[in-house]
């Protein structure tokens, strides 16, 4: 095998792990064990499909067993990770009960998993063959000194990894052009042809791989650095494997396509973005809750890039310097971090947009989204709002579950699972199965502006275009601590509609109120709520549900609140973060809008007003809803004289003439 794998002193390695990462050290070696002993349970960070209950083999692995309705476990067993488990632990501790298990399973694997087996066919489709190789291939470089790895046993490894080599050889199509699968299988791939024994073949393997690869990148990818899928763990899980062939197309002198160390990096800052302040990706789409700081700190070293360093670990993690080796742990200390210098971002092209109050891990951080909904790992959340504040999320994105068709999985693809919006109840999308979906809809109308302290978001969708209502929604940071949402639904005629808002609470606190007054009250955190409309407001407090990992699920509470409106009507719903006293003054009220030029009062369904008061805070909020300057005019409201679709006004500053975010 070529030596130039990932790592490279592994007593070095492990002396470090020993000491800067005993927590993780521990997981991995209890992860090795249970392999080890035929124990297979899913608990590591980036296994996608999570589990909970282990389950053991008292003789072999049954590498084909399913318990229960979900193949997933099936799928996630044909990968293997565990086996890298089981080389790190060997590597740290020089238990030879590792490689005699490794020997001992994939042994029988290869006997007994054959693909040309229909029975096996969940165990060979691409994605576990790509994925295995790269387990594969990082396991035995681990354990390849060990008596136990005899020339036979190296000789039916290398056999089985040019089998697999030469099935990915033959898939290629439209479905692997657009899919994660093509850039997982070929990552496989091309450390396959890198690491087997040199030869015109395994070259073949490497042009083809990266040619692909790099097809797949400059497609799959947005120019704003988000993965299609509209998905972060995917984005991800893409992002680690485009790492992994830069790392080992460095160490044996591969040139790559540009487009992949472009697309990569673009991918990492986006990541970088979109990260909680706790270093956590969103739970958007099909993804879990996971710190994902080990990529962006392999991404760094890798760039030598500061703003990623900043995102990223102080020192490198158990994984990551497994995968970058003892010298790089040293080289990445010297990096210097280099906060970003912007605290709102516009990744447009896949409709996400970011504020935060400032890059401190106890900052806000909102997050909205309208854009496309993405392949099957996508959600019906366009117009969702994503809210973290002193360090834990306060609305909430609810994950995923599970990926077995009914109603446990179209529950959390639905938009009354996330906080956005819906017109008579009426679902965005149709689930057809567990990925298809009908009755696409287009996001329009994105705008996004940061000025003077404020950040705009706005968006809407033609999702119920056939119910004749176009819905959008703006989204005002008056930062530090103050969202105002408005919601606005324009009816084409005078019939009766009800019109809906969905907040999905964390289920770390208590949410308390009645009416149109809502608080969320944790050991952190104390959030306040209100909304004011020109109709009646109803409120339900409603049982929900967040599953954080794959195959659990908690229980939370969800918000749902409902005006009966004709034709146009808007809430207005204003969110006061850091409100721990529950004296402390915050209100929103609606303000009359005065036409300066005509004399008259502009009708809510033209341009409407509110003014938010927080402690000594004071601020009003002037959204235009049509276009109302004919022949020549401004407004006034609540003394505020402007022109403009969108203007904030500090009332606390009395010479202030209010920023416009939106012309």
């Amino acid at each position: 095998m070529n030596e130039r794998f990932f790592f490279d002193d592994k007593q070095k390695i492990a002396d470090y792990v020993k000491i800067h990462c005993p927590e993780e050290m521990a997981h991995i070696i209890n992860a090795a064990d249970n392999m080890a002993n035929n124990v297979i349970l899913f608990d590591l960070r980036w296994d996608m499909e999570q589990t909970h209950v282990p389950v053991a083999f008292e003789d072999d692995i049954d590498w084909l067993h399913q318990p229960g309705d979900d193949p997933e476990w099936t799928f996630a067993v044909n990968r293997m990770r565990a086996w890298v488990c089981m080389g790190q632990a060997y590597a740290i501790t020089g238990d030879e009960k590792y490689p005699v298990a490794f020997v001992r399973q994939m042994c029988h694997w290869v006997r007994t998993v054959r693909r040309e087996d229909p029975a096996a066919a969940n165990a060979w489709r691409t994605i576990e063959t790509g994925i295995r190789l790269e387990n594969w291939l990082k396991a035995y470089e681990y354990m390849k000194d060990s008596p136990a790895v005899t020339h036979e046993v190296a000789a039916i490894f290398h056999e089985a990894v040019t089998e697999h080599a030469e099935f990915i050889m033959t898939v290629w199509n439209s479905f692997n052009l657009m899919s994660n699968w093509g850039i997982l299988a070929n990552h496989g791939l091309f450390l396959a042809g890198c690491m087997l024994p040199q030869s015109e073949r395994t070259r073949e393997y490497v042009m083809e791989s990266t040619d692909r690869l790099a097809r797949a990148a400059h497609i799959q990818v947005y120019p704003d650095g988000v993965h299609w899928e509209q998905s972060p763990m995917y984005h991800n899980e893409v992002m680690r494997c485009f790492l992994d062939v830069i790392i080992i197309a460095r160490r044996c002198g591969v040139e790559l396509p540009p487009v992949i160390p472009e697309k990569t990096l673009g991918m990492l800052h986006a990541s970088l973005v979109a990260a909680k302040p706790n270093g956590h990706e969103i739970m958007m789409g099909d993804s879990d809750d996971i710190d994902q700081r080990d990529l962006i700190s392999i991404g760094a070293y890798l760039f030598k890039d500061g703003l990623l360093k900043f995102g990223g670990y102080a020192r490198l993690d158990f994984d990551s310097i497994w995968t970058l080796g003892h010298d790089a742990a040293m080289e990445y200390e010297g990096i210097a971090p280099v906060e970003p210098s912007h605290t709102a971002h516009a990744l447009a092209d896949s409709g996400n947009f970011y504020s935060r109050s400032d890059w401190s891990p106890d900052a806000a951080f909102v997050h909205f989204h309208c854009g496309t909904l993405g392949a099957g790992h996508g959600h019906a959340d366009k117009l969702h709002v994503d809210l973290f504040y002193g360090g834990e999320d306060i609305l909430i994105d609810p994950g995923r579950f599970t990926y077995v068709p009914g109603d446990a999985r179209y529950w959390y693809k639905m938009p009354w699972a996330h906080n956005t919006v819906t017109v008579d109840g009426t679902d965005l999308y149709a689930c057809l199965d567990s990925w298809e979906c009908k009755n696409l809809s287009r996001a329009v109308g994105q705008k996004f502006m940061a000025r003077d302290g404020y950040v705009y978001m706005e968006g809407g969708h033609l999702g119920y275009m056939e119910q004749g209502v176009y819905v959008s929604r703006r989204v005002i940071h008056i930062k530090p601590d103050i969202l105002l949402l408005c919601d606005t639904f324009y009816g084409s005629d005078d019939r009766e509609r009800v019109y809906r808002q969905y907040f999905q609470w964390n289920n770390h606190g208590k949410v308390t109120g009645k009416g149109n007054n809502w608080t969320y009250r944790s050991g952190k955190n104390q959030a306040r709520l209100i909304l004011t409309s020109e109709h009646d407001v109803e409120a339900s407090l409603l049982p929900g549900k967040i599953s954080r990992h794959y195959n659990l699920e908690e229980q939370t509470l969800r918000l749902e609140m409902q005006i009966r409106a004709k034709g146009f009507a808007s809430v207005f719903s204003a969110i006061a973060l850091d409100a721990a006293d529950d004296d402390m003054p915050f209100s929103i009220a609606r303000e009359t809008v005065h036409s300066n030029f005509k004399g008259i009062v502009f009708a809510p369904k033209d341009i409407e007003a509110v003014t938010i008061t927080k402690g000594g805070a004071q601020y009003t909020v002037v959204t235009a809803h049509m276009e109302f300057a004919s022949p020549t005019d401004t407004f006034t409201a609540n003394g505020c004289v402007g022109f403009g679709n969108v203007l904030v006004f500090d009332k606390t500053k009395p010479d202030d003439k209010g920023t416009v975010l939106l012309y």
